[in-house]
């Protein structure tokens, strides 16, 4: 493993130093002291392991496909901004736009994020992003979201429920596709007229045991805790909920 030590660093420098660790072969690259710095990992490809110790700035992983970033901390806006394959772990918050046409990959945060998380994801045959957030989010989740899963736990610091709403307002405005679980009940005066909850099928149930089996293990969760309370599943009304509008 290289260290990088990014304190002080201009945030081009400090990414010209990970991209010339890859180009010399090194999979295992630890960035301490990180505080802010944008566009870590940012089109990075192949079978690379970054651990962040701080704050990065915004756009990590953008357009990345591959490797896994873990960041002990909290993380900025639009993390994942389009990102193709791999993974990336937070253990604390992140900002707003988390996902944002996320691909595939996926994007894990253990306390709560922000508002327009998941916007535009999409998914393509067996490419399918997850996004799973610890905590609560704001509005417009999965705003024209067209394909993809969603999940939010509303998990409290202490492995109960948090009491406050898990999702804000205008939720799934748009959504024409994929998936959204919320864990406990949705106030059906926040969710966009395009989406209905509907029950879990058995594939929906087996689909959040893969997935968060997968998640208590990167962020050492009990999953026996989250499934004390059951979900609601979001999911899109109809596939091109604005195509009366621009078309006969």
């Amino acid at each position: 493993m290289i260290r990088i030590d990014a304190r002080g660093l201009h945030y081009r420098e400090l990414n010209h130093l990970v991209r010339q660790a890859v180009a010399q072969g090194e999979s295992e690259i630890l960035l301490d002291h990180v505080n802010g710095q944008r566009y870590i990992g940012d089109g990075l490809k192949g079978d690379i392991q970054i651990q962040i110790k701080g704050t990065p700035g915004q756009d990590l992983a953008a357009f990345m496909s591959g490797p896994t970033i873990r960041v002990e901390g909290n993380a900025q806006d639009a993390v994942a901004n389009t990102m193709n394959s791999g993974k990336v772990i937070i253990t604390g918050m992140a900002g707003d736009v988390l996902g944002y046409a996320m691909r595939g990959g996926k994007l894990y945060v253990g306390k709560d994020g922000g508002y327009r998380i998941g916007i535009h994801m999409k998914s393509y045959r067996h490419l399918i992003p997850v996004i799973i957030i610890g905590g609560k989010v704001g509005d417009f989740l999965g705003e024209y979201m067209a394909g993809g899963v969603l999940i939010v736990l509303g998990m409290a610091e202490d492995g109960g429920s948090d009491p406050r709403p898990l999702a804000g307002d205008y939720l799934g405005v748009g959504m024409h596709g994929g998936a959204i679980f919320i864990r406990g009940t949705v106030d059906p005066t926040r969710i966009g007229k395009e989406i209905h909850a509907t029950e879990l099928s058995e594939e929906d149930h087996q689909l959040l045991r893969t997935e968060l089996s997968e998640f208590c293990q990167d962020l050492g969760w009990d999953l026996k805790k989250i499934w004390e309370v059951p979900f609601t599943k979001l999911v899109p009304i109809s596939h091109r909920p604005y195509g009366g509008h621009y078309s006969y």
